[in-house]
């Protein structure tokens, strides 16, 4: 299924896979390439009138305002979220996650509360509530972080989660679409009154991210793997929690109020400009097309790579008993390192990522090559990935 945009197939709307036919870039998850319109937003505001947000009441000043306002509106809608007060625009999602940990969880936190996530998350959803954990011990408030499990498709095992919760459990964390196994955690089967953060790094722009269905009350989001430029990303804020935050990074234009109050300093106005480009374009698309698109290539490299003597699966939808797939496949080559396996397919064209994949503490049996599409790959790409897989595991299981 080839997907377009504006009337053009999706990879013609990005420039440097146009002008790369022979490159397939398979590391979305990592960062996603950047389409014409977003490369466009970032020039007009760089080249044509540039101004700071809200401090000023000249033309340019107001129109940069006015598009923040814009933008934070459109991310809103994009995420099912109940109003534009309820999104926070920060550097990242590792800035998001974080400004939960500190504005929610030192404000609100007490001694013998607990935490539920996985050690199995990115970094950015386990190191903030490490930090959390110590900046209270220094208080003489000690923060239990307690680990649940994930199934061999990856999802966070609910019967264990459930097991965990008891009555000091503030708060649950997770990756809504795990970034290394590829599998989609809800929390949908879990009755319990207990908060829930979700990590939408990899989901948004991929399947329909809706915070109301989720009962979310935080989530993270990173504008650079859904189109937009590094450095810009949102966290969402449900109403319901405004009033027992503190600030973060309190500065210039630090309100009292929701979004301002945890928005201090100068906005990332070019990255805020490219993010509503990018919730153009991902809506132009459409979720639920990319969402198919992604689930097709997906089945298809993992039937292919099913058939190759050596390829182990990392948990994931290769496990999985039902017709799913998020456009991450991590693997492994029985005999030889995923690095050298890396290397081999960057020769070819073929861009893929390799390691843990900012897993922290991941156990060497993690080690694994990273296979993540978007609307841009096509069904040759992941044929050429598998090709090559199979004749490196020919060549390393030789008799």
């Amino acid at each position: 299924m080839t997907l377009l945009l504006g009337g053009r197939t999706v990879r013609d709307c990005f420039p440097a896979l146009a002008a790369n036919p022979g490159v397939a870039y398979l590391d979305s998850a990592s960062t996603t390439q950047k389409p014409a319109a977003v490369i466009e937003a970032a020039r007009r505001y760089l080249g044509d009138r540039t101004a700071n947000a809200g401090r000023g009441a000249y033309p340019w000043a107001t129109r940069a305002a006015r598009q923040v306002e814009d933008v934070r509106a459109r991310l809103a809608d994009l995420i099912g979220a109940a109003g534009p007060d309820e999104v926070v625009f920060t550097s990242g999602a590792t800035a998001s996650l974080n400004a939960v940990a500190l504005c929610w969880g030192l404000a609100n936190l007490d001694d013998g509360d607990e935490i539920l996530y996985n050690p199995l998350d990115h970094a950015s959803n386990v190191a903030p509530w490490r930090n959390l954990q110590r900046h209270l011990g220094r208080r003489g408030v000690t923060v239990h972080l307690v680990p649940y499990a994930v199934t061999a498709v990856g999802e966070a095992d609910i019967a264990d989660v459930a097991a965990r919760v008891g009555p000091r459990t503030r708060l649950i964390t997770t990756s809504h679409l795990h970034n290394v196994f590829g599998s989609l955690t809800t929390l949908e089967e879990l009755d319990r009154p207990v908060l829930r953060c979700f990590d939408c790094s990899q989901s948004a722009g991929h399947v329909r991210v809706d915070v109301g269905a989720l009962r979310a009350d935080f989530a993270a989001f990173s504008g650079h793997k859904m189109f937009a430029a590094p450095g810009i990303g949102a966290l969402y804020v449900a109403r319901r929690h405004h009033d027992t935050l503190m600030p973060f990074l309190p500065g210039g234009d630090c309100g009292t109020a929701m979004p301002g109050l945890l928005e201090g300093g100068t906005p990332n106005l070019v990255g805020i400009a490219t993010l509503g480009a990018a919730v153009d374009v991902v809506t132009d698309i459409g979720v639920e097309a990319i969402a198919a698109h992604d689930r097709t290539l997906t089945r298809r490299l993992v039937d292919r790579l099913a058939a190759v003597r050596g390829v182990e699966f990392l948990p994931g939808v290769a496990a999985a008993s039902c017709d799913v797939g998020y456009g991450i496949v991590s693997f492994r080559i029985a005999g030889i390192e995923a690095a050298d396996v890396g290397f081999v397919a960057a020769s070819r064209g073929l861009y893929v990522r390799t390691g843990t994949h900012c897993l922290p503490g991941a156990p060497a049996h993690l080690d694994s090559v990273r296979v993540s599409t978007h609307a841009y790959t096509s069904p040759d790409e992941v044929d050429r990935l598998a090709d090559l897989v199979r004749d490196i595991a020919k060549e390393v299981h030789r008799p």
